[in-house]
């Protein structure tokens, strides 16, 4: 029972996130897509989101396997289903839980005429996870290591780092020229709860021995950093919203972003997002265990025998030991890029029709997404369709490829019903027939109140 718990707790705690908001990128009748690009071309005269519903988007996903390879109800046991799973993973499978919330977000132009910029403001709260499948380690609670001689169980598969924290940021945004739009945001992070274990190295293996019949080995350089969370006064209600309105750790970071038109129906795009860093200073506990451990003996079973004299012997070998050291966590830095065709123009719009303010029923284009992690980036390529339904209705279709699926298909509709404008996006919609066997879902919906620009005596 010990062991099955232990390793249900690891598969659910170990998660990964992709961050990836390939909808709402370049999808400018949304005020969101701001978020995603300082630099988008976005033609709003002011706008202001409705607390806490203005933006609201989740990501749940795994690369390995299903919630169905576990949890089907056909007739197999689950430890055998749970070996499976294992066995036909990888070290860098990885599960993706995001969750975010704006508390508050707007924006408004300002200038003169022919001068105008635009700044932006807001807060959202961000529930971030990361980490990868730890092969090695579960499959040493599973089964042990009587059946695996000669195998090095790699340590360095604990990998994962979480955190929820808060972001005020302040943006500005500019039309250089008709053709070039620059935009640059600044962010103070404030940390509610952090931790990481991203840098363990260590192994264990048994082979047959040279004196006694098996000699075992266990290596181990394991840190976990934890801040945020080993105090709290009793109400946790309140703690967190403390630490949300900049009472956690702080952190800055700053995003930027451009969107160019070589062409009046050509437009290429990129932005990269959240460079920054949190500095963690309260409630801070971090645990080391580094040391090594010999042992040599009859039995090639750590689970059988005296297990518990050779886990008292590990533990003094292997000291647990505790700091209040101050450490330093790096956001995970989003690039973003896109190309786009336009066609078929709208002369039934009510635009200056002048550089890029010239209106077009359809566009195509492809989008790049790159993030960083403690291993190797996440990438993910998406084809998209772009069309202006109605003057008050737009509509956007992606085909997307990552290490999740290579078969998402998303949709995307905003609508504007006088100021109010309403959003709603979701992808790997091919998934929802049955969800269980879904590898990765993701929605976003929204509501801000808008004023437009549009003017034909501009």
């Amino acid at each position: 029972m010990k062991k099955l718990s232990f390793i249900i707790i690891t598969l659910v705690s170990v998660a990964s996130f992709s961050q990836n908001k390939e909808i709402l990128y370049n999808f400018t009748s949304v005020p969101q897509s701001l978020m995603l690009n300082p630099g988008a071309d976005f033609k709003y005269n002011w706008y202001v989101g409705v607390p806490l519903f203005s933006g609201i988007s989740a990501n749940i996903g795994s690369s390995g396997f299903s919630a169905y390879d576990l949890f089907a109800n056909n007739g197999v046991d689950f430890n055998i289903k749970l070996s499976n799973v294992v066995s036909s993973a990888s070290r860098s499978d990885k599960l993706a839980i995001n969750e975010q919330i704006e508390l508050f977000n707007g924006g408004f132009r300002i200038g003169e005429e022919g001068n105008k910029a635009y700044i932006s403001f807001g807060m959202y709260q961000e529930l971030d996870v990361l980490a990868y499948l730890p092969k090695d380690p579960i499959l040493f609670a599973l089964n042990g290591n009587k059946n695996y001689l000669g195998k090095v169980f790699n340590l360095g598969d604990l990998n994962m780092k979480g955190e929820m924290i808060s972001v005020f940021h302040l943006g500005y945004h500019k039309n250089l020229t008709k053709n070039l739009i620059l935009g640059v945001r600044g962010k103070i992070y404030s940390s509610i709860v952090n931790f990481s274990s991203t840098q363990n190295s260590g192994y264990f293996y048994t082979i047959p021995g040279t004196k006694t019949i098996y000699d075992q080995v266990f290596v181990s350089d394991i840190l976990i950093n934890t801040s945020g969370i080993s105090k709290y006064s009793g109400n946790i209600q309140n703690d967190i919203t403390k630490k949300m309105f900049f009472g956690g750790d702080l952190g800055l970071g700053m995003d930027a972003g451009i969107t160019f038109y070589p062409e009046k129906n050509i437009q290429f795009t990129a932005s990269i997002v959240d460079i920054g860093f949190i500095r963690h200073t309260i409630n801070v506990k971090r645990y080391t265990m580094k040391g090594n451990y010999e042992y040599q003996g009859i039995t090639p079973n750590f689970i059988t025998g005296s297990a518990n004299d050779i886990y008292n012997e590990i533990k003094v070998a292997i000291p647990t030991d505790t700091s209040k050291d101050k450490y330093t966590t790096w956001r995970p830095v989003k690039f973003n890029s896109s190309y786009q065709y336009s066609f078929g123009d709208d002369r039934n719009s009510d635009c200056s029709c002048e550089g890029s303010e010239f209106k077009y029923k359809n566009a195509l284009g492809m989008q790049l997404f790159a993030m960083t992690t403690p291993r190797s980036p996440f990438l993910a390529l998406t084809g998209y369709y772009n069309r202006q339904i109605f003057d008050s209705m737009q509509m956007k279709a992606t085909y997307t490829i990552d290490s999740f699926s290579n078969k998402n298909v998303g949709l995307g509709v905003s609508s504007t019903l006088g100021k109010a404008n309403f959003y709603l996006m979701a992808d790997n919609l091919l998934s929802y027939a049955d969800l269980a066997k879904a590898n990765s879902l993701n929605f976003q919906l929204g509501l801000n109140l808008i004023f437009d620009t549009k003017n034909k005596n501009d």
